[in-house]
């Protein structure tokens, strides 16, 4: 019954001039191009999101390429200071020196990427940059300063890796 009535309504006539009818049919013409164009423009976005998020999906993944290309060249010298070690058991000043040009290496290639040690002995703690994990009754020194360094702390590009293990003054 509702039916009958939607297409009663529907099936009214109405009267137009001709030129009315052709803008009427322009109209709709521009609306239909419109429509389309706006559903290619959304397609587009949704296509440029898409890439936009692989892309950075893919820089995430390999960002660390080159840190971890100039590791494989200190990995390659390690291993080659241990095989030369093992081959020739009693050259002990020969590994050493291997040993420690392995660590100037890493130390370079650290400085490269923006990474440098934290100075800490002799310096004010300062618990931004310092943990304290031993506190040491001394006269001689101000209290609240650094001791030893028990273990390194790095910054990169100015901004904390890893806190400086210390030891420090207490009075």
């Amino acid at each position: 019954m509702e039916e009958k009535k939607n297409n009663k309504e529907e099936e009214k006539t109405v009267t137009l001039k001709e030129a009315e009818y052709l803008a009427l049919l322009e109209e709709a013409k521009k609306g239909k191009e419109s429509w389309d164009k706006m559903l290619r423009n959304q397609a587009d976005l949704e296509n440029t999101r898409k890439r936009i998020d692989r892309e950075k999906q893919e820089f995430v993944k390999f960002a660390n390429e080159g840190l971890v290309l100039d590791l494989l060249n200190v990995l390659d010298d390690l291993e080659r200071s241990v095989n030369l070690a093992e081959a020739s058991k009693e050259d002990l000043p020969a590994f050493l020196k291997g040993v420690e040009m392995i660590l100037a290496h890493l130390y370079e290639m650290l400085k490269e990427h923006g990474v440098k040690p934290i100075e800490a002995e002799g310096k004010k703690f300062d618990p931004n940059y310092h943990e304290a994990l031993m506190q040491v009754e001394n006269k001689d020194l101000p209290e609240h300063t650094i001791i030893e360094v028990l273990q390194k702390g790095y910054l990169i590009h100015e901004r904390v890796l890893r806190t400086a293990k210390v030891k420090v003054s207490k009075i």
